[in-house]
C-alpha cells in the first residue's frame, strides 16, 4: 500500500489528524481541547454531524455550484491563516529607518512566533487578517479579553536579537494622529492640548499595540549605560553589530559625494542632504564599514562623530527621554546606568528611584499606585517602600542610533508584549522610486 493509498483510508487519516491534533493540545496545555478528538472521530469515521456544514459533496457527474466551492475555500483559507499567524508566523512590514541598515524601510517580514513562543490571544474577537485597524475604525472587540498567556518556544529573548513586540505606549492612541506617542504629546503640550487637537484617545489591550521592531540591547537583570555612544551591559562594552549606525558631520572641500557612491554605500538618500554653508553632509548615518568608505572619498576633508553630551540635542530634552526627570541629565548618547527588572527581583523605592518604574508597577502590572504630599509610596492602598516584579522586562534599541524612537525614549519592554522575532525578508520595496526600480530584489527570501 502506497502513501496515498494508506491516507485515503479512513482509519489512517483519523489517526493522523488525531496525532497532530493531540501534539498541539500538548503544546496549548488546555486539556479540555481533548474533547476535539470526538469531532474528528466523526468527521473521519461515524459522519453523524455534517461539521463542513457549508461543503457540499458532490456526487459523480453532478454539476458543481461555483458559489459554494468559493465559499469553501474562503473559510479554509481564513481558518488556516488564522491559526498558522496566531501559533506559527505572522506578515510585518518595516514602516521607519531606525532599523537601517540592518532592516530597511519597505522590508516585508515574515515574524517567527516559535521563536520566543507564540501569546495566547487576549483578544480574540478581531476581524481576520487585520490587527486592530480597518477602514480608520478598530478592528476588534474587548466583549472577551483572556488574561496573558505563552507557550513554550524555542527558546527566550538575547541580547542581540532582533524582536518584534507591541508599543508599551501604545495603549492610548490619538485618533487624529496615531503615529504620534499620545504619552509625549501630553508631556510635550498638555493633555488638553492633545484631546483637543487630536483626539479623541482610544484605549487598546495590550494585544493590539502597533507592532514595533527593535534590537534587544539588554535583558531582565542586566544593567545597561550608554557612554558617548558606546552601550555597555553589565559594566561590559557591547558588540557592536555590522548593522549598527550612528552620524557623523562630513565636510567636504565643496563638491558633493558622487550619487552613485552613496547609493552603493546604501545610504537612504531621502533622509540625507548637502549644506553648502559646512560645506559637507551635518548628519550623514553610518556604519563602520560605511564610514572607512566614506573617509577614502577624495573630496572628503573631514568626519567627525556626534556625541550627544548634557543638555540634549534638539529635538530631544529630559521631556522626551525616559524617565522624563531634569534630574537624571541623560542623553540619547549618554544614558544610565539603568536597571532592567527580571520577574521575582526587589527593587527599594523611593522619590529617586520611583519614576524608572512607576509605569511599570501601575500601567504593565496592574497595581494602583499613588504618592503622598509627604513623599510616601502607597501601591494599592498600602504603604510601601519596596516592590516586586511580576515579569521580565527588555531594554530595546534601533541599530540607527540617532534615528531611531526606541527604550530610550519611552523605556521598558514587558515581556508579554513581545511578539516574535524577524525570521525571513520576503519582499523589499523602497518607497522612493517607482517600479521596477523600488524592488530591491537581492533582499528577496533573505534569511534575518
Amino acid at each position: 500500500m502506497n502513501l496515498r493509498d494508506l491516507y485515503h483510508n479512513r482509519w489512517a487519516r483519523m489517526g493522523f489528524w488525531s496525532f497532530l491534533y493531540l501534539l498541539w493540545v500538548i503544546w496549548l496545555g488546555n486539556y479540555w481541547w481533548l474533547f476535539g478528538l470526538v469531532v474528528i472521530f466523526d468527521h473521519h469515521i461515524t459522519r453523524k454531524v455534517k461539521w463542513l456544514f457549508w461543503k457540499k459533496y458532490y456526487k459523480e457527474g453532478e454539476k458543481r455550484n461555483t458559489l459554494l466551492d468559493w465559499l469553501d475555500a474562503i473559510i479554509f483559507a481564513v481558518v488556516f491563516v488564522t491559526f498558522i499567524n496566531i501559533f506559527f508566523f505572522q506578515a510585518f512590514k518595516i514602516p521607519s529607518s531606525s532599523m537601517e541598515s540592518s532592516l530597511l524601510t519597505g522590508d516585508h517580514l515574515f515574524v517567527s512566533k516559535l521563536a520566543f513562543g507564540p501569546r495566547i490571544p487576549q483578544t480574540p474577537l478581531t476581524v481576520p487578517f487585520t490587527h486592530n485597524v480597518i477602514f480608520g475604525k478598530e478592528s476588534y472587540s474587548t466583549l472577551i479579553q483572556n488574561d496573558y498567556r505563552r507557550l513554550k518556544g524555542f527558546r527566550n529573548v538575547r541580547r542581540g536579537d532582533y524582536v518584534v513586540f507591541g508599543f508599551p505606549d501604545g495603549d492610548s492612541v490619538l485618533v487624529k494622529a496615531p503615529a504620534d506617542d499620545y504619552y509625549t504629546v501630553c508631556r510635550l503640550y498638555g493633555k488638553d492640548y492633545a484631546i483637543k487637537s487630536y483626539g479623541p484617545v482610544v484605549v487598546r489591550p495590550s494585544d493590539k499595540k502597533d507592532h514595533y521592531v527593535k534590537r534587544c540591547v539588554a535583558v531582565a537583570g542586566d544593567t545597561l549605560s550608554i557612554v558617548d555612544g558606546q552601550v555597555y551591559v553589565n559594566s561590559v562594552a557591547q558588540e557592536v553589530w555590522p548593522g549598527v549606525q550612528t552620524t557623523y558631520e562630513v565636510v567636504t572641500n565643496g563638491s558633493r559625494i558622487n550619487l552613485k557612491t552613496l547609493e552603493k554605500l546604501g545610504l537612504n538618500l531621502a533622509e540625507l542632504y548637502f549644506d553648502e554653508s559646512i560645506p559637507g553632509y551635518p548628519q550623514m548615518p553610518l556604519t563602520a564599514e560605511m564610514l572607512e568608505q566614506v573617509k577614502g572619498c577624495p573630496n572628503v576633508v573631514s568626519v567627525t562623530e556626534q556625541v550627544d553630551v548634557y543638555p540634549p540635542d534638539y529635538p530631544d530634552s529630559y521631556l522626551m527621554l525616559f524617565p522624563f526627570r531634569e534630574e537624571f541629565r541623560w542623553t540619547r548618547d549618554n544614558y544610565g546606568p539603568l536597571w532592567i527588572p527580571e520577574a521575582g527581583a526587589t527593587v527599594k523605592l523611593d522619590a529617586s528611584v520611583l519614576p524608572l518604574y512607576e509605569r511599570i508597577i501601575r500601567d504593565y502590572e496592574g497595581n494602583d499606585l499613588k504618592v503622598s504630599a509627604d513623599g510616601a509610596i502607597y501601591i494599592n492602598g498600602v504603604q510601601s517602600e519596596e516592590y516586586t516584579f511580576k515579569q521580565d522586562y527588555y531594554f530595546m534599541m534601533g541599530d540607527n542610533r540617532h534615528n531611531s524612537l526606541d527604550s530610550r525614549y519611552w523605556g521598558f519592554v514587558p515581556e508579554d508584549h513581545i511578539v516574535g522575532r524577524p525570521a525571513l525578508i520576503w519582499l523589499s520595496t523602497d518607497r522612493n522610486r517607482s517600479f521596477p526600480n523600488n524592488v530591491r530584489w537581492r533582499r528577496f527570501f533573505k534569511f534575518v
